[in-house]
């Protein structure tokens, strides 16, 4: 079993590097554009070397234009030519064979004054939580220069084998917006995750910040600061994510069960004062970040149907509704709901797993 992720690196890349990236990149994506154009026009797929791109690129960004374009080519031809994609945003690819990093930059071939030249460009290599160092040094695939938020960022994919956990150890999950996510392990171990409170006061002053901006009409300003949060919101899911394998890990657990999304926002258990941060909060990526961290180790992740979970007694099977934070049975069981969901999550139906966005 294999996994493939995306390292995202930070560039530094000087004035001149940075005019080269914007060329390249741009003669890159035209190039990958008329290729596609004259394979839809052929109704075939062209067998393409870099001896048959006239483009002002090196020769193995010249192979990757043509394997990029292969495949626009494949989707177009699934849907019988009828919708053509056409790249927009600019990129340049370079295959595994044609870069090299160590701690400080990534080195690559570029086109200089019309000559092949390799670059080095000083890149954030290690990150604070050493992930970078430890993901890179598994088998590593192309490498794609491009900008995001005004930023020029180096992105490496890289394949990581990992062996599926045998056994019957599951692990329930239930996520929300006041406690962002509880989980019960086998024996009845729980723990809770993040902090709804703090959460919930951030994206406050988020709001009220960009209230004040639009009152002084800063357009620009309310942008990046939507980026801002976005970007901390990110980091919150990457933690909590984090924290529930490790959890999983140190209870042996197999299986990761989580409730599926779809609907979660009309069936999540909220009140009026709490429903602009359940619509700006996205369960779908918390989801995601567990399911792709929990396969690295080996963990497998089903989705169950959440019908009931928190109001079905773990102990009796009755149904009642809970009061605030304290679910209540007449059997005489109480706990926090929370972890009555989570609690019923292990055991709930497993369903496709396909879940939609939330």
């Amino acid at each position: 079993m294999s996994q493939t992720l995306t390292v995202n690196i930070k560039l530094h890349p000087t004035k001149a590097q940075q005019a080269t990236f914007e060329a390249m990149s741009r003669t890159y994506i035209a190039t990958v554009n008329r290729i596609v154009s004259d394979m839809v026009a052929a109704q075939t797929m062209l067998d393409l070397t870099s001896r048959h791109v006239v483009a002002d690129l090196p020769s193995a960004v010249k192979n990757q234009a043509i394997q990029d374009a292969k495949s626009v080519f494949r989707k177009a031809k699934k849907k019988d030519f009828r919708v053509v994609p056409f790249l927009k945003k600019p990129y340049c690819t370079w295959n595994n064979q044609n870069y090299s990093f160590d701690f400080e930059s990534i080195a690559f071939p570029v086109i200089i004054d019309g000559k092949v030249a390799k670059a080095a460009i000083q890149a954030d290599m290690v990150d604070p939580d050493n992930r970078n160092a430890e993901l890179l040094a598994h088998k590593l695939g192309t490498l794609r220069i491009t900008m995001k938020s005004n930023k020029w960022i180096a992105q490496i994919a890289v394949t990581i084998d990992t062996i599926e956990k045998t056994g019957t150890r599951v692990l329930g999950v239930d996520l929300g917006l006041k406690v962002p996510a509880v989980a019960v392990a086998e024996g009845g171990k729980t723990k809770f995750f993040g902090n709804g409170r703090q959460n919930k006061y951030v994206k406050r002053q988020f709001r009220t910040k960009r209230k004040e901006l639009g009152q002084k009409k800063k357009p620009n300003v309310i942008k990046s600061l939507n980026n801002k949060e976005q970007r901390w919101m990110k980091d919150k899911d990457h933690k909590v994510s984090r924290k529930i394998v490790d959890f999983a890990k140190e209870n042996k657990t197999s299986v990761i069960r989580l409730e599926k999304l779809a609907n979660i926002r009309q069936t999540a258990r909220t009140s009026r004062k709490h429903n602009k941060n359940l619509h700006t909060w996205s369960f779908y990526r918390l989801a995601t970040f567990i399911m792709y961290k929990a396969k690295l180790e080996g963990i497998k992740v089903e989705y169950v149907d959440p019908a009931y979970t928190s109001q079905t007694c773990p102990s009796c099977g009755e149904r009642n509704k809970a009061k605030d934070r304290t679910y209540t049975c007449a059997c005489g069981f109480t706990k926090h709901r929370d972890v009555v969901g989570a609690m019923n999550i292990r055991y709930a139906s497993v369903v496709d797993g396909h879940s939609p966005s939330a």
